[in-house]
Parts: structure tokens; sequence; C-alpha cells
């Protein structure tokens, strides 16, 4: 007994020894609200990142449109040494008295000056465009958000029809061999040949060879859905929703259109964007009239730091342009040019609102009749395929009769797949057109 126990530890050792120094991590199990979830977190999506940062660039030059309208406080501090030809400034000194002259050339002598300056001006109009931009910037952020989740909906759906085709290759592998196990037993037993036992194996080899390449199909459409989501490419993933159907009351669509132009965040963005088009356009015409300006100096002067004398100016001050050589005209007309372009960038984007409901609805309801196509045909093929393996076991029928039942089986299994894509591709498009998206993947 104890040798035994004295084995226990070195046997320990060889395990540890032996076992894998980078074991595999566990697959993270995701549902489609989960995998939005980390594409909208702040280590997700690049592009939420950098919609995030737009939205800091456009608050900071709000902040820069802001302070033109604050006093500018500027302060100089100067020690120089210097001399100064009074002539020049217009003295000509000149005294009746022998031997008594003023010089004309002056210093050198040190100057000490410290004072601070203060600006004023008035720019009321590009300020309220830059607030404008940064409502506009928001709502651009929001529409990032919604197409970031639009585009993991659909990365995810198209895994979990991946899924469902590999669920769908290996039945179909399983019902190959079980057929050809009955051919080779209807052969060994004298009703069968060699060629249905032959026909068996081709239709296997297919079937196998569809499920190597719907393996296939699953890593990419999985790779395709971590990059959506900003994942690492060498983490591993669990989807844990199946692709099915879920009735849905989508209303009426004049609702969903009235919906969708409210809600759009895109369309906010955009309606915001024209807005300071037109400021602009008004700031640039308000150049041609006059404008009053105030300023205010104060600071203290001396020969030294010591003993300096405060000194003082403010005053008022209009502006009132005439002429520059129509530099105002043409950034008039340029800026009149861009707020027309938004005017017609929104009128087509509500047109595309209106076409994407509308056509999202079609969708929906010709997936509906899909499915129900579809899950017949299902149901017809498994009858005809159970009837032709009876007939054939029988004796009554060739194996011929079941592999072109087994074709048509392989085949409305595919639709049944397509047409439940179809149908929820079709609902996150209806979500996505009514600027619901994010609602849609959190139900």
């Amino acid at each position: 007994m104890r040798p035994l126990i004295l084995l226990i530890p070195l046997l320990t050792a060889a395990a540890l020894a032996f076992a894998d120094p980078n074991p595999a991590e566990p697959a993270l199990p995701l549902t489609l609200k989960r995998a939005v979830e980390i594409a909208l977190a702040a280590d997700g999506s690049p592009k939420v990142a950098l919609a995030q940062e737009s939205i800091k660039e456009a608050e900071a030059k709000k902040l820069e449109a802001r302070g033109a309208l604050l006093p500018d406080f500027e302060s100089s501090l100067s020690d120089r040494r210097q001399t100064t030809n009074l002539r020049a400034y217009g003295f000509n000194f000149v005294i009746p008295i022998p031997g008594v002259s003023i010089p004309s050339l002056v210093g050198p002598f040190s100057i000490f000056d410290a004072r601070a300056t203060v600006f004023d001006f008035s720019t009321i109009k590009r300020y309220q465009q830059s607030k404008v931009n940064v409502e506009a910037v928001k709502f651009d952020f929001d529409a990032t958000k919604n197409q970031v989740a639009d585009t993991v909906a659909r990365a995810y759906l198209t895994a979990l029809r991946a899924d469902a085709a590999l669920e769908t290759a290996h039945a179909n592998v399983d019902l190959s061999q079980a057929l050809r196990t009955q051919a080779v037993q209807q052969k060994d037993a004298g009703t069968g040949t060699g060629l249905d036992v032959t026909r068996a194996d081709v239709q296997l080899a297919n079937d196998k060879q569809r499920l190597v390449v719907a393996e296939n199909d699953r890593r990419r459409t999985g790779l395709n859905l971590m990059r959506a989501m900003g994942l690492k490419l060498d983490a591993e993933i669990s989807l844990t929703d199946k692709l099915d159907y879920k009735p849905a009351d989508i209303g009426a669509i004049a609702d969903a259109l009235v919906a969708a132009r409210q809600v759009r965040a895109e369309l906010k963005a955009q309606k915001d964007r024209e807005s300071s088009a037109r400021l602009s356009y008004t700031a640039v015409r308000a150049e041609r009239l006059p404008s009053v300006g105030a300023s205010a100096d104060y600071g203290t002067i001396g020969s030294e730091l010591v003993g300096a004398q405060p000194t003082y100016s403010y005053g008022l001050s209009l502006r009132v342009p005439l002429y520059d050589g129509g530099k105002r005209d043409a950034r008039r007309a340029e800026s009149l040019s861009q707020y027309r372009q938004e005017q017609t960038r929104t009128r087509d984007l509500e047109q595309q609102v209106e076409l994407d409901v509308r056509l999202a609805f079609d969708s929906i309801h010709s997936a509906v009749t899909e499915i129900e196509t579809a899950r017949e045909g299902v149901t017809l093929s498994e009858n005809e395929l159970a009837q032709a393996r009876r007939r054939y076991q029988g004796g009554v029928a060739n194996a011929l009769e079941v592999t072109d039942a087994q074709t048509r089986l392989d085949r409305a299994r595919d639709n049944l797949i397509n047409a439940l894509y179809d149908y929820n591709v079709a609902r996150i498009d209806l979500a996505t057109a009514t600027g619901r998206i994010r609602e849609y993947v959190n139900q």
C-alpha cells in the first residue's frame, strides 16, 4: 500500500507534464442581443469608436465658435532698450538761446510695458451653426450604432443559416448512409442489384461533399460575425439561437412610415445638416451688414518695473463693408448652393426611407408565404421518401425512385432554410427601415 501512495505524486507530475500547456478556451455563448451589445461596447466595433470621437470633435468646434463671442484676454510683457529720432515724429525744437539745443536723437533708454487687451466680435450665426452641427453628429452616432446593430444582426442570421445548413447536411449524410445500408441488404436478399448500391454510394459521396462545404461555410460566417462584433478572430463562439419562424405583428404600413420619418437617425442628422447649411448661408449673407465692435486696452508703462504708470484706451468701431472684389458675393452664392444641395439630399433621403419601409413590408409578406410553401414541401418530400423506401423494400420499386425522393427532400430542406432566412432578414430590414433595429435585437 505504501509504494502506491508514493507513486501518486509521480503520476500527478507526469500528467501535468503531458497536459496541454495552452488549453482551448471555452466557446463564448452568443445570443443576438449579446452579440449586438458586444459590438456597441466601447472596445467593440471600430465604427462606434470613430463615431464617438466625431462627437468630441464637433463639441470642440462648438467651444471654438463660442469663444469668438466671449472676451479675448491677451497679455504681454516686454522690456527693451532703444533709441528714437524725434524728428521722425515731427518734433523739431529750436531754442533761441546760444549754446542750448535739444538733440533730435534720444536715448538709449529702457521701457517696461505690461498690458492686457480685450476683443469682442459678434459671430452669433456661426456659433448657432456649430451647435446644430453637434446635434447632427450625435444623430450620426445613433445612425452608426443602428448600422452596426444591423450589420451584426445580419451576420448573426447568416451564421444561424450556416448552422441550420450544417445540421441538414449531417442529417442528409445519415439518411444516405441508412439508404446505402438498405440497398446492401436488398442486394444480399436478392431483391436489389449492385447498381442500386452504386447509386447509394454516389448519393452518400455527394452528401459528404456538401457536408464539407457546409462546415467551411459555418467557419466563414463565424469569422465574419466576429469581425462585425470587433472580437478577435481566434475566439470561439457558440450561437444559442436557432433559425426559426416567430410570427410578428408588423402593423399597418402607414404607421410604419410615420414612425420611420420620426425615428430614423439618418433623417434627423440630414435635417440638422440642412439647418446648418441654412445658418451658414445666413451668416455669409449678414456679412454685407455693418458691424459694431468694442475694444479696451489697459496696462502699465515706464522706464522700469517699479514706478510704471497705468495707461488705458477704449473705444467703439463701426465696420461698413463696401466692396471686396466680389469675394463676398461668391461666398454667398457658394453657401446658397450648399444649402440647396442639403435640401435635395433631405428630400432624397425621405424618399429612400419610404422605399425601405415599403420593400420590407413586401418582403415580410412574401417570406411568410414562402415559409408555408417550404414547410409543405418538406412534409410532402418526407412522405414521398417514406413511401419510396417501403416500395423499394417490398420489391415493387427500384432504388432510383428512392434516390429521386431523397434528392427532392434535400432540396425541400434547403428551401425551408432559405425561406426562414429570408423572413428573418425581412424583419431586420423593417426594423432598420423604421429606426428600431436596436429594439428588435433586444426582444
